[in-house]
């Protein structure tokens, strides 16, 4: 029986939110080459995948942080999912963007939070870590305690292992990208060749197709 992280990287394949295209690649907005593009907003049009997705999360955070207090989720892929989540636990949700509005109160935390209150951060994707880390700074600035952060998928990059470390921030998901190789590979999805290609472009992506 396929465990909850190899599950959700074959619903994320037959979906299409993940492709893998190892003999031709794409290329990200940071300029790297890379042999998948992963788009989890996806999920939020496939009601079985968006529930399994949610309750996944649910059980991770009563599991690992049953005394979390608000769900905030990391804009733009994560609010919906974030919300999701905040509405089956009951809890009041809260999202980061990315930069303060132009106008208005020019907030970067969208929402009603307290100071003091222990935060639990959902994002749809880790690649660098660096924007999600971004929006732990945010709440930490406004005074929470940020008890961790859940995830969809990660590419298990070592950079973001260490970004992640370097802030002191727990860092848990549901699938992965070995879990991905796995799968393609058993399902067919990818050749043997294509595994190899797969796994050399996670050591050094930034350089790799180069």
């Amino acid at each position: 029986m396929e465990n909850t992280s190899e599950k959700i990287a074959e619903q994320l394949l037959q979906i299409k939110a993940i492709k893998l295209q190892p003999t031709n690649p794409f290329t990200w907005a940071s300029g790297w080459h890379s042999p998948i593009y992963c788009d989890n907003r996806k999920t939020l049009s496939y009601p079985d995948v968006r529930n399994y997705i949610k309750l996944q999360f649910v059980d991770m955070v009563n599991k690992l942080y049953p005394q979390a207090d608000v769900i905030a989720g990391v804009a733009t892929g994560a609010i919906a999912q974030g919300a999701l989540v905040a509405d089956v636990l009951k809890k009041p949700f809260v999202y980061i963007r990315s930069s303060a509005k132009g106008h208005g109160m020019e907030n970067l935390i969208e929402g009603d939070i307290t100071p003091g209150s222990k935060v639990v951060v959902v994002e749809d994707l880790i690649s660098t870590g660096g924007s999600s880390l971004k929006a732990v700074e945010e709440l930490r600035k406004a005074g929470c305690e940020v008890l961790g952060m859940v995830a969809i998928f990660t590419y298990g990059f070592k950079t973001a292992e260490e970004n992640f470390s370097k802030k002191a921030v727990k860092l848990n998901t549901l699938s992965s990208y070995q879990a991905l190789i796995q799968v393609a590979a058993a399902t067919g999805y990818v050749s043997e060749e294509d595994v190899k290609t797969l796994s050399n472009w996670r050591l050094n992506p930034a350089n790799w197709g180069k």
